[in-house]
């Protein structure tokens, strides 16, 4: 008996062994995808909010800076010349993806690599420029959205002859070094003709030609003052509303971070959004898609920012109608 329940208990231990359940296994690790950014803009992600906007674009589709997402950030601060050094520092890195913002640097990107995908944001003429074949089609390895600046340049025309009635002569600030701003002068020149305006086109490669781009529009005698989107503007926007303001010129701009630092009106496409959208096409091409098969995607959302104070002390008053279509006023 004695040995009959012993060699029970020792079955029954035996089989609770068998049968107990195994201890699970440690998951495995997050996958870490590491993406490039390449900026006109600050040095870092933390003082730009375009990027802080892709990264909220990025989280609310799962990808969490710090766990499964690993940012590589680099800025030319307004320096189109550092673009190329940059772009190929991005590429050492071997991010899955690089995101660019603007044509300058969307274009050192593609210098830099033909594998590595691209998703450029904020580009004016991506087919004009070289970038993509064709915006259903881009082709190579880049796609993304394009602010369709050219076409917009005609209605911001417009509205500047909403403010002054009375305005014959236009001064357009464009950069050389820029390669979407030859088509958006040429845009502005057709708009322009139809409206009755004569243009003066005045050049800007940097902060240091600002004083005699100045000069060359108070000698010209131009009643207003068009400044193209680009980032060595955007970076000394402050300045150039110092002597706009000096030279008593309303300006109309296309990023609205001019009319914040005291520029008189913008209209164009929300750059945070125009990030957050980027971040679907990162989404896709994270998940197997190939940029090529991808078409190039055009805003849908357009702001008309107005600075009411910049306003009052050029002496100016906005017609009620242009305060009605406004999506922010500054006062």
């Amino acid at each position: 008996m004695r040995r009959t329940i012993i060699g029970f208990i020792i079955t029954c231990a035996l089989g609770c062994l068998c049968v107990a359940p195994l201890a699970p296994e440690a998951q495995p690790p997050t996958h870490v995808h590491r993406i490039g950014a390449l900026s006109g803009f600050g040095p870092t992600p933390g003082r730009d909010p375009f990027v802080e906007a892709f990264l909220e674009g990025m989280r609310a589709l799962g990808y969490v800076e710090g766990q499964n997402l690993v940012l590589e950030y680099r800025a030319a601060a307004g320096h189109h010349e550092r673009f190329p050094a940059l772009a190929a520092e991005l590429v050492q890195l071997k991010p899955e993806v690089i995101v660019t913002q603007g044509t300058p640097a969307a274009l050192a990107a593609k210098d830099a690599t033909t594998t590595i995908p691209i998703v450029m944001v904020g580009v004016g003429d991506p087919v004009g420029s070289g970038l993509v074949a064709s915006l259903a089609r881009p082709g190579g390895n880049i796609t993304g959205l394009s602010v369709l600046v050219p076409e917009l340049v005609g209605k911001q025309l417009e509205f500047l002859k909403d403010v002054l009635p009375s305005v014959s002569r236009v001064a357009v600030l464009w950069n050389p070094a820029n390669p979407a701003h030859a088509l958006m002068v040429r845009e502005a020149d057709m708009a322009a003709q139809q409206l009755g305006v004569e243009l003066h086109r005045v050049e800007a490669r940097g902060p240091d030609a600002f004083d005699s781009a100045f000069a060359a529009m108070t000698s010209a005698h131009a009643g207003a003052l068009l400044v193209l989107v680009d980032t060595v503007f955007s970076e000394h926007r402050r300045r150039l509303a110092e002597l706009a303001a000096m030279s008593h010129l309303p300006t109309m701009h296309q990023n609205r971070a001019l009319v914040e630092a005291g520029g008189l009106i913008s209209y164009a496409a929300s750059p945070p959004d125009l990030w957050r959208h980027g971040a679907t096409h990162v989404d896709k091409i994270l998940k197997g898609a190939k940029p090529a098969d991808l078409p190039v995607e055009q805003p849908t959302k357009f702001e008309l920012v107005i600075n009411l104070k910049t306003a009052k002390e050029l002496g100016l008053t906005i017609p009620p109608t242009l305060l009605f279509q406004a999506d922010e006023v500054i006062k």
